[in-house]
C-alpha cells in the first residue's frame, strides 16, 4: 500500500510539473499573437489616415480608394482567437491580410501618377511609417512562430505529450507563406 501511494505521489508530481511547463508556452504564444494583431491594428489605423490623404488629391482614381477601404475593412473583421488557433481561421486571417496588402500596393503604384500628392508631406510620412509597420509586421509574425515552435515542441514530447493531451494541449499552427509567394514575380520592361 505504501508503495502505491509512493508511485501516485510521484505520478501527481511529474504531472503536476509536465502541466506547469505547458502553461508558460501556451501563455507566450497568446502574447506573441496578441503583438501580431497589435501591429496589424497598428497598420490599419495608419491605412485609414493615408485614405483621408489620398482623398484630398483631385481626380485621384475612386476604385483604387473604395478598394483599399473594402480591404481594410475585411481585415480587421477577421479576428482569431489565440486560445484557439486553427489552421483555418489563421488561413482566414491571412488571406484577408493579404488582400489589403495587394490593395495598398495597388494604392502607392497609382498615387506615382499624382505629382502633388507624392509632394505632400503628410502622404510621405505615412507611406514611411507604413513601411515601418510592415517591418514590426515581419518581425511580430517571426516572434509569435518562434513562440509556436518552443510551445508545440514542449506539447508534442514525450511524456508531456501525454500529459498535455489530458488537459487539453496540442500543437498550434504559426504563419506559413503564401503559396503565390512560393513563384519568383516576372519583371518585363
Amino acid at each position: 500500500m505504501k508503495n502505491v501511494i509512493i508511485v501516485l505521489a510521484a505520478l501527481l508530481l511529474i504531472g503536476g510539473c509536465s502541466y506547469n511547463s505547458m502553461v508558460k508556452p501556451n501563455n507566450e504564444v497568446n502574447n506573441a499573437w496578441s503583438e501580431v494583431q497589435n501591429q496589424y491594428q497598428r497598420r490599419s489605423d495608419l491605412v485609414g489616415n493615408l485614405v483621408e490623404t489620398v482623398k484630398g488629391a483631385a481626380n485621384f482614381e475612386q476604385k483604387t480608394l473604395t478598394d483599399v477601404i473594402e480591404a481594410r475593412a475585411k481585415a480587421t473583421a477577421v479576428t482569431v482567437d489565440p486560445t484557439n488557433i486553427t489552421p483555418e481561421k489563421l488561413a482566414e486571417f491571412q488571406q484577408a491580410q493579404g488582400q489589403l496588402s495587394q490593395a495598398m500596393g495597388r494604392l502607392m503604384v497609382v498615387s506615382e501618377q499624382y505629382p502633388n500628392l507624392k509632394a505632400n508631406e503628410n502622404f510621405r510620412d505615412l507611406q514611411v511609417q507604413l513601411e515601418g509597420t510592415e517591418n514590426r509586421v515581419t518581425k511580430a509574425r517571426e516572434n509569435f512562430n518562434e513562440k509556436i515552435l518552443n510551445y508545440n515542441n514542449v506539447v508534442t514530447t514525450f511524456p508531456r505529450n501525454i500529459i498535455g493531451s489530458i488537459f487539453g494541449f496540442k500543437a498550434k499552427e504559426g504563419f506559413k507563406a503564401d503559396q503565390a509567394s512560393q513563384n519568383a514575380p516576372k519583371v518585363k520592361f
